[in-house]
């Protein structure tokens, strides 16, 4: 059924583009139903903290101020400034990349628990309606979950849909760093899914770190769910065009440039782009080695693993910059296989990763199935995800030979 959908909607869609050309504003209403807004902006705060001049310096400017100088900045607060600013912008000191990682979980709770307070005021308010009461229900219910004891909250936005990303290990000490990038419907309300949790970005980030513990109990690594980005809501036109992967892809960027910052692994992240994810990865990848990499690095190449993916943007592997390495896999069940891999008008991603003409490194996802079963327990692509994100080359397990 959702094969069927997805033809008909990227078939619609690249039809649709010169019929909006011509067609009236009731088509291109209909066509914009489902269109995300982007989120490229500062967090809220941003404008009252740089005009707050009551710390005896200027602070830095979110929007301009790189993770680098940021973390310059941070060094030099004394507890007390410390204090202050989390208590008058967390939404600001939690999201700034380069800030000390236990300052920004710290941040985050902070944000966290005052947007769970405003979401129970606006439940109960008599001047909502019901549905509205109903969707505040739900956004305290989810921020509140994100209390739980342990949970390392580095990036809360509230803004929209809602922007969100978590932190499983000791993300200061780890010697190896995993980055999720997760697609379609990921989002404050859908990241962590009690039912279906590898369809969630929470329940592939702890599918994966169980599975580096399984295969090297005692290893020191991370994993970060980044839901960073707007991500296109089910499979409307923003699924099929590159618009909130060009706003996504600089905000991937800027989260690795902190990572480089406050973190100390033995070599850059690696990226796992799922579906609408590696587009995104793809639209980041010729800045990538600018971004993660420093003098300590060893290697110096970005692992970027791109699965049930609908194309990276581009017709090749050479053309994303020599500075990542890609491993692409799709199971034989997953729906992603039947779109058109092409890119016409700027509609569609490019061409097919696991292709042998793309140049990819190919993983074997051998007893996963669909679109969402890649981190199921005992299938391959679980367990050569876990192999890369260890730096285990050598025990990736490759696809059966083509008949």
């Amino acid at each position: 059924m959702r094969r069927r959908r997805w033809k008909h909607v990227l078939i619609g869609a690249f039809a649709g583009a010169a019929v909006l050309a011509d067609a009236g504003a009731a088509a291109a209403q209909a066509a914009a139903a489902t269109e995300q807004l982007a989120i490229s902006t500062p967090p809220a705060g941003s404008a009252a903290w740089v005009e707050d001049h009551s710390y005896g310096q200027d602070l830095p400017d979110p929007a301009t101020t790189a993770p680098a100088a940021a973390a310059e900045f941070f060094d030099r607060l004394s507890p007390a400034a410390t204090d202050r600013l989390v208590a008058a912008y967390p939404l600001v000191v939690g999201n700034y990349d380069g800030a000390p990682l236990a300052l920004r979980y710290r941040a985050n709770r902070v944000a966290l628990a005052a947007e769970r307070d405003h979401a129970r005021a606006r439940a109960t308010d008599p001047k909502l309606d019901q549905d509205q009461r109903a969707l505040a229900v739900s956004r305290a219910n989810d921020v509140q979950s994100l209390l739980a004891a342990g949970r390392q909250i580095l990036a809360f936005d509230p803004r929209g849909r809602g922007l969100l990303t978590e932190v499983w290990g000791d993300l200061g000490t780890a010697d190896r760093i995993a980055v999720l990038v997760p697609g379609s419907d990921a989002d404050l309300g859908h990241f962590d899914q009690a039912v279906e949790p590898l369809r969630s970005p929470a329940g592939m980030a702890r599918a994966l770190y169980e599975e580096e513990h399984r295969q090297a109990p005692g290893s020191r690594t991370a994993v970060v769910a980044w839901t960073g980005y707007v991500t296109p809501s089910g499979l409307g036109p923003d699924a099929v065009t590159s618009r909130l992967a060009d706003v996504g892809a600089p905000r991937l960027r800027r989260l690795l440039a902190g990572l480089k910052e406050t973190t100390r692994p033995q070599a850059p992240p690696a990226l796992f782009c799922h579906s609408y994810g590696s587009v995104v990865c793809g639209t980041a990848a010729p800045d990538i080695p600018r971004a993660a990499t420093s003098p300590a690095d060893t290697g110096g190449v970005t692992d970027m693993v791109v699965f049930g993916s609908p194309g990276m943007g581009v017709e090749s592997r050479s053309e994303l910059g020599g500075g990542v390495r890609v491993w692409a896999a799709r199971n034989e069940t997953d729906w992603i296989g039947n779109v058109p891999y092409l890119e016409v008008g700027g509609l569609g991603h490019g061409a097919d990763p696991t292709s042998v003409d793309f140049g990819s490194e190919r993983l074997s996802s051998a007893r996963s199935s669909g679109h969402n079963g890649y981190f199921a327990t005992g299938t391959d692509s679980l367990y050569n995800f876990g192999a890369v994100a260890l730096g285990r080359d050598q025990d990736v397990l490759r696809p059966a030979p083509e008949a």
